[in-house]
């Protein structure tokens, strides 16, 4: 099956090719057919005309005349078949190497491989078109390591509360362990991990899906963070744990507000987890600079959670907003973190148009989200 394919592209170049330098050649028959016959009826008339203005018996003349001519013409037009050919050839060839390229490539992508690109020396529309093969040919190499990186990620975050409820069953089972109020403790905490981790991969999924979801309207981002926070400040009080905010000049935008308002949860929730008792977390909204660097009234809207604590690796700011991710530390779940909250972050602002950051230092953790400017409402 991929010889076949891979016959059937480079078949498809050759003819491509060979079809080209036919079209060539015969626009160069259709040209020399066209001087013939102006050759016989109009040349041929003018130098009888001219015969017989200087008093020459034009038909021995004029027959050689043609025969000459006929002779000369069919001579060049052969040279001239035989180079333009061989320069339509090899030129037509050197043009259309990407799309031959292109073939080859796609019958590869069909049989699952992505590694390969094309080289776009040429310039013009073939050029864009082989840049864009190449770009198309990268997303969907990173489309398909995005999908095994999920299932493999899925198949370890399932395993593991599974694992503990499989083993709790079968030694209730066995009656290694008495049935106890403890027992259907663990067994109802692991129920919930999975729970939790299924209704989080569907919140991931929708998020990827929200940029044709979003129902945009004109919020009040200060009052919309401030909600948030009443939602929490119990929990937040419970750790004592300072919240202070700065969000008077966060202004309204246009945008999803459910959509806002999981950002600001997921966002709150990751603070509250890892803020130690007694820590620090900040809330700050307002305009930040445009891209030319300049603050301004219509400069974008930057929304930053800050927390105190352990901080983040350097190491791992780079992953933190990737699917599943979660820095050694954490591995041991004392937090409760599936790694799917920032994920869900990123997907819902980036399906506003506007990204996200994140930096750690000196004990201070920053995660931030900022809309684009077009979005800014005054």
């Amino acid at each position: 099956m991929a010889d076949r394919r891979r016959r059937s592209a480079t078949g498809l170049g050759s003819g491509l090719l060979w079809k080209l330098s036919g079209i060539h050649a015969l626009v160069l028959g259709v040209a020399g057919f066209i001087v013939w016959v102006a050759i016989d009826t109009r040349a041929a008339a003018y130098f009888a005309a001219l015969m017989r203005a200087y008093n020459i018996s034009p038909t021995v003349a004029h027959q050689m005349f043609v025969g000459a001519v006929h002779r000369t013409l069919i001579e060049a037009s052969v040279i001239a078949l035989v180079i333009a050919l061989g320069l339509s050839f090899l030129l037509t060839r050197r043009v259309l190497a990407p799309l031959f390229g292109m073939a080859e490539m796609a019958a590869e992508i069909a049989r699952g491989s992505y590694a390969r690109r094309l080289p776009t020396p040429v310039p013009g529309e073939i050029g864009q078109l082989a840049d864009a093969f190449n770009h198309m040919a990268a997303s969907l190499e990173r489309i398909e390591h995005l999908r095994k990186t999920m299932i493999v990620d899925v198949a370890h975050e399932l395993r593991t509360p599974l694992t503990n409820i499989r083993g709790y069953l079968e030694a209730l089972s066995d009656g290694v362990l008495p049935p106890s109020r403890d027992t259907f403790d663990m067994l109802q905490e692991e129920t919930q991990r999975l729970a939790k981790l299924v209704e989080g991969m569907l919140q991931l999924a929708r998020a990827g899906a929200a940029a044709a979801h979003l129902e945009r309207r004109e919020v009040d981002l200060g009052e919309l963070i401030d909600h948030a926070l009443d939602l929490r400040r119990a929990q937040f009080d419970a750790k004592g744990i300072a919240v202070e905010t700065r969000t008077a000049a966060a202004g309204r935008v246009h945008a999803d507000p459910d959509r806002l308002a999981q950002v600001l949860h997921n966002l709150l929730d990751n603070a509250l987890r890892y803020t130690p008792a007694g820590g620090r977390v900040e809330v700050a909204a307002g305009r930040g600079a445009g891209d030319g660097g300049d603050e301004r009234p219509g400069g974008e809207v930057e929304v930053t959670v800050s927390n105190t604590g352990d901080g983040i690796a350097p190491a791992d700011l780079p992953f933190i907003f990737e699917r599943f991710y979660r820095g050694e530390k954490s591995r041991s779940r004392e937090h409760g973190g599936e790694g799917i909250g920032l994920a869900i972050v990123k997907e819902l602002i980036e399906a506003h148009g506007g990204r996200v950051a994140a930096d750690s230092a000196g004990g201070l953790t920053r995660v931030s989200f900022t809309l684009p400017a077009r979005q800014a409402v005054s």
